[in-house]
């Protein structure tokens, strides 16, 4: 099938699950179930977490789709609202490790690898959230600029902007001078 054909096929697609029909909204989410997988894990780190991100996207996107304006744009829209699930849950998400999740020996080998690992997290969780959006999309899911920019709904030239100044920001942040 041509792109162009399969193009038409996920329209025909939207069209039905606007107007009820469930299977064609499974159909749509199977379709790009790798990519929306991705883009959970990318912001949850653990694959339970994404999975439960991807519950909340699929029941939004369900209650939702009739309001969708344009057939052609339901994968920006649903994977942006599968951003805002992922972003929801980690306001609410606690930082609680269950002891039975604690690795065993000592603290020196339990960690020891996980430091730099560790030290990276600490300065990303310095950066504005809107600065961790666009870098994570770029970064981790290798996504083109004009993707960002319809996932997030922001301009090309705010993606552009944003990781620029994302990336001085964690470079200053980690001692890190431009040559």
């Amino acid at each position: 099938m041509k792109r162009g054909d399969h193009v038409e096929a996920d329209v025909s697609l939207v069209r039905r699950a606007r107007s009820g029909d469930q299977e064609a909204l499974i159909q749509l989410i199977m379709n790009q179930k790798q990519e929306f997988y991705k883009l959970a894990y990318v912001y949850m780190k653990s694959e339970q977490e994404a999975m439960d991100a991807l519950e909340d996207m699929i029941v939004t996107v369900y209650e939702n789709i009739r309001n969708l304006k344009d057939d052609r744009a339901f994968y920006s829209w649903s994977k942006r609202i599968l951003v805002n699930c992922c972003k929801q849950k980690l306001r609410h998400r606690r930082r609680q490790v269950p002891v039975d999740r604690l690795p065993e020996g000592s603290y020196e080998e339990a960690f020891a690898g996980q430091e730099a690992k560790l030290l990276l997290e600490h300065h990303w969780a310095k950066l504005s959230p809107k600065y961790q959006d666009v870098l994570r999309l770029r970064y981790y899911l290798d996504l083109e600029y004009e993707r960002i920019a319809e996932i997030l709904e922001i301009p090309l030239g705010t993606v552009k902007s944003r990781i620029h100044a994302g990336l001085q920001q964690l470079k200053a942040s980690m001692g890190v001078m431009n040559e």
